[in-house]
């Protein structure tokens, strides 16, 4: 039998588990193609998992599906996700896999225990976004496409320039645990930093709170806030080089699955 792999949780969240060595039902709860999710015990450790037929596809509903069963384990424990679309080929694939990284998911359990992580969103006006420069081909190499080319330089570092400067402003005054921070330029000629924040969870309310205060406060960016999530970011950056499960390659992650851009995996 296959089985779909949501995350990995502490054993000791579930009092489902204390007596049962056999994955035991986690009661109302459906995934991906409406199937039952089911706890799977590994010594210390809660597999969350469904069974899985390999014919069946994944759509973006299961890419919700995925993300919601996730979020609902992380009610309970600290969890670290699988990637979307991780399948286990049979019970052994699945034990080999937990065992061969017991120390390591326990281990960073430890780390993102009590933690949680905060999504913010802003976009920005390019600060060198005012006429566009006209891109000559390299036949056309002179004076003109010389000083294009210097042009364009300058622009991309003054863009760099002010998405670092924004980055360290939300960092002083968000104060994370930790972060991770990309940066994007639109086609309407706006930057989007997408960051992601490490925090204590009982500090949630704290952070929207600061959040309110601080998009009232800047008047040149347009920011968005979601979370609490579980630490999908983070997760990835702990878990980089752990051992490959045996799985079937992993569909493409459907936006509305994620709370940035996509959920990472406790095996990458």
């Amino acid at each position: 039998m296959a089985w779909y792999a949501y995350c990995i949780g502490e054993k000791q969240a579930f009092p489902e588990l204390a007596r049962h060595r056999k994955p035991v039902p986690l009661e109302s709860v459906h995934g991906v193609s409406g199937n039952q999710v089911f706890l799977y015990p590994a010594s210390d450790l809660a597999v969350i998992v469904s069974e899985h037929n390999p014919a069946d596809a994944l759509n973006q509903k299961s890419g919700v599906d995925h993300a919601r069963v996730i979020a609902d384990c992380f009610k309970h424990s600290t969890v670290l996700p699988f990637r979307f679309g991780t399948v286990f080929n049979d019970d052994e694939s699945l034990r080999k896999s937990i065992r061969s990284n017991q120390r390591q998911f326990l281990g960073n359990i430890e780390k993102l225990r009590g933690k949680t992580e905060m999504h913010l969103k802003i976009l920005v006006d390019d600060c060198s976004c005012g006429k566009e420069l006209s891109y000559l081909s390299p036949e056309k190499v002179g004076r003109e496409y010389l000083t294009n080319l210097r042009e364009t330089a300058t622009r991309q570092r003054e863009r760099q320039t002010r998405a670092r400067a924004v980055s360290f402003q939300m960092h002083r005054l968000f104060a994370p645990l930790d972060e991770e921070v990309s940066c994007r330029l639109t086609e309407s000629g706006k930057m989007v930093l997408d960051i992601s924040h490490l925090i204590e969870r009982k500090c949630v309310e704290r952070y929207q709170n600061k959040f309110q205060t601080t998009s009232a406060m800047m008047k040149d960016c347009q920011m968005q806030l979601s979370g609490p999530w579980p630490p999908y970011h983070f997760v990835h950056r702990l878990t980089r080089g752990a051992h490959v499960p045996a799985h079937s390659t992993p569909a493409e992650v459907p936006a509305a699955a994620a709370p940035a851009t996509a959920p990472v995996a406790a095996m990458a």
